[in-house]
């Protein structure tokens, strides 16, 4: 089978078609409950597993073989991935997202089911971005986020395909936050076939993890890959494709969740692949923002 074609999609070179957006502001409280969120997929739950990636590097040290994870060193590429909390940093973290490029310099990308609460039927408020999260340290702070994007057909029947959410997040200190730490572009149409790298941030840990493999075709519309240890709390890790040392930029051709919620297997994973409608929903976020 021919693959498909390539396109790396930039700011503002899409037309506005019927995607949904639904808006939450994050509070000022600083109640550490959380609140209108309950555990899908690979988002909040813990793996109690003493199983700890070692701690290493490929820029570094020798590269981990392919689909095993371990755990990364502060790089500016990885300072761009970081926890995603309620309220605050004082509970637990349970999901995971990225920076991703757009016009505000103000966007990360996630898993819908980490930001929209299908029981409640609304968008989950309150919650912060710690980029960079290590043992309690936050380079750059909390960041808030004001609004949830996702997709309509997320928001009437959980589709799987529609496992995709734009967080848009409020300035701090008069930054956005892609002044202060980059962002990566959004891959639309990449194929099946895609050395990808992979970084979350499990709930039982408090430092990511990083794995490094190739993604397989599960369905038309949904790319799998096998790398261990990604268990609750990695919902919304970017699947990072073609980094370049020189523009400081990848481009995101995934996030964890889709089918399963991403997986029920801590070894497996999945994501929605990023088609026209993803491509949609990135244009409509770009304009409520």
């Amino acid at each position: 089978m021919r693959p498909l074609a390539r396109k790396t999609i930039l700011p503002l070179t899409m037309i506005i078609v019927g995607a949904t957006v639904v808006v939450g502001y994050a509070a000022e409280e600083t109640d550490t409950a959380s609140v209108g969120r309950s555990s899908f997929g690979k988002s909040g739950d813990s793996d109690d597993s003493d199983q700890t990636p070692p701690d290493q590097d490929p820029s570094a040290t020798a590269p981990a073989d392919d689909g095993n994870a371990y755990t990364p060193r502060r790089t500016e590429q990885n300072a761009r991935i970081g926890a995603i909390f309620d309220k605050n940093d004082s509970g637990d973290h349970f999901c995971t997202a990225s920076v991703v490029q757009s016009p505000g310099r103000n966007m990360l990308i996630t898993a819908a089911h980490c930001a929209f609460d299908s029981d409640a039927g609304a968008t989950i408020d309150n919650l912060v971005f710690a980029p960079d999260y290590r043992n309690g340290d936050e380079p750059t702070g909390l960041w808030k986020v004001k609004k949830v994007i996702v997709d309509d057909r997320w928001i009437k029947s959980n589709d799987e395909n529609a496992d995709v959410a734009f967080l848009v997040l409020d300035s701090k200190n008069g930054k956005e936050i892609q002044d202060v730490l980059g962002g990566n572009t959004l891959g639309i149409d990449r194929g099946f076939d895609n050395k990808v790298k992979i970084t979350g941030y499990p709930t039982s840990r408090n430092t990511p993890i990083t794995c490094q493999n190739r993604t397989t075709k599960f369905s038309d519309t949904q790319l799998r890959i096998q790398c261990t240890d990604f268990e609750g709390g990695t919902s919304g890790s970017p699947w990072l494709a073609d980094y370049d040392p020189k523009s400081h930029t990848g481009t995101v051709i995934g996030v964890l969740g889709g089918h399963q919620g991403g997986g029920d297997e801590d070894d497996v994973s999945y994501a929605a692949y990023f088609n026209d409608e993803i491509a949609k929903l990135y244009k409509h976020a770009q304009d409520e923002d």
